[in-house]
């Protein structure tokens, strides 16, 4: 039986896990932190989210970015600073947006997630994984009538692609939740009633609990560096930004960069449930996604490119209090936590899924940016089909 170890225990990790156990494989998890599933795969915005799969590879996501530089709550910031990762990853950006990659990517990303959906499912159904999944919808709405506009444009590629697209009125997204009367200045909606949402934290605990418990998988935690061994024979890399550094130790460049992005969690026990919006929204124009999972609203977006920094910034949380705030005014905000983390982010906005051209007990699952929980699955059965066709 061959010996796999797997370097990262976020929700592309432990699915990798999964897959590679089930596949029969003697399977050790190496993790940095205490517990699974601590970094990016800890607090995030809690979507499985096919409606989102446009990368951002455009001239009009270039504009922005230039113009919001110096906007302290902008959605997409740009922290101007002297790193050399950073220009050349932007440099990549534009030569993907250049290329016209846009369509292409998308149109596979959506195909991606479609797959996704689908192992979740079975997986689901194999593993009775308790992770506060609600079968909610997507709801993308939209107050301002350019951006609604572009929806509309979309909803072709989407459709003849599998996802489901439906542009309804502000009346219709009311009626699915009576939450959204209190939102105002919506002029549009895109309703995806098939995507879902869930905790991918309890979901990755409890899947490495299964993985301990079903499946003989090892799992290692508090190693802070994993160095390629030959106790094992195939390596498979999924520690997000910090992939980097190990491929970096092989001689190689992985086009990661980290996107830090932020979320609130409100407690909705003592609330009045008629205030929460119980369907899951993405307000395209801000950025900001929310689900309500279990007992608790999670509120998240923004994306800033600052580099390795973990740092909670108030003026990062403000924007996503205020939309709660504003759209939401019935939900008390007076407690709440917050958190950071860094998306591991490619230029052309498609995850690393390969060998290493460097060390072929060595592959690569990663940069899956801000669709992890959404695609994990589907790379991590990719990356196992890989091996086991290395291996005949």
């Amino acid at each position: 039986m061959k010996k796999i170890a797997v370097v990262g225990a976020g929700v592309v990790g432990i699915t990798t896990a999964y897959y590679l156990a089930k596949a029969g494989f003697n399977v050790t998890v190496f993790e940095q932190d205490r517990y699974p599933a601590m970094r990016c795969s800890y607090a995030n915005g809690g979507q499985i989210s096919v409606s989102n799969s446009e990368v951002w590879t455009t001239w009009a996501n270039i504009k922005k970015g230039l113009k919001w530089m110096f906007k302290k709550d902008a959605p997409l910031l740009i922290r101007p600073s002297l790193d050399w990762d950073k220009f050349f990853w932007l440099l990549d950006f534009i030569k993907h947006t250049a290329n016209n990659d846009y369509y292409k990517n998308t149109i596979e990303t959506i195909r991606m997630g479609m797959q996704s959906r689908r192992l979740y499912q079975e997986m689901l159904e194999s593993e009775q994984i308790e992770f506060d999944k609600a079968d909610s919808g997507i709801l993308h709405i939209y107050k301002n009538q350019e951006y609604f506009q572009h929806a509309i444009r979309v909803q072709q590629m989407y459709e003849e692609n599998g996802c489901e697209w439906d542009i309804i009125n502000y009346e219709k997204a009311c009626s699915i939740d009576p939450a959204l009367k209190t939102v105002g200045g919506v002029v549009g909606c895109a309703w995806t009633p098939s995507d879902f949402v869930g905790d991918i934290h309890k979901f990755c605990y409890n899947l490495a609990d299964i993985l301990k418990s079903k499946y003989n998988v090892t799992f290692v935690y508090n190693y802070k560096k994993h160095i390629i061994s030959n106790s094992y024979d195939y390596h498979i890399v999924c520690a997000g930004v910090n992939s980097t550094e190990i491929a970096r130790d092989l001689g190689e460049r992985l086009p990661v960069y980290p996107v830090k992005g932020y979320s609130i969690t409100i407690t909705t026990k003592n609330l009045s449930q008629d205030a929460v919006p119980k369907v899951s929204l993405l307000d395209d124009e801000a950025k900001i996604v929310s689900s309500f999972l279990g007992d608790k609203l999670r509120v998240a977006g923004t994306a800033e490119l600052t580099g390795i920094n973990y740092d909670i910034r108030r003026d990062r949380i403000e924007p996503l209090l205020q939309w709660v705030n504003i759209n939401f005014p019935n939900v008390n905000t007076h407690e709440y936590s917050s958190w950071a983390c860094l998306r591991p982010m490619t230029p052309n906005m498609m995850p690393i899924t390969k060998r290493s051209d460097k060390n072929e007990k060595v592959f690569y699952n990663t940069g899956h940016g801000h669709l992890g929980w959404t695609l994990a699955p589907y790379t991590a059965k990719l990356i196992t089909d890989t091996l086991c066709t290395t291996l005949k």
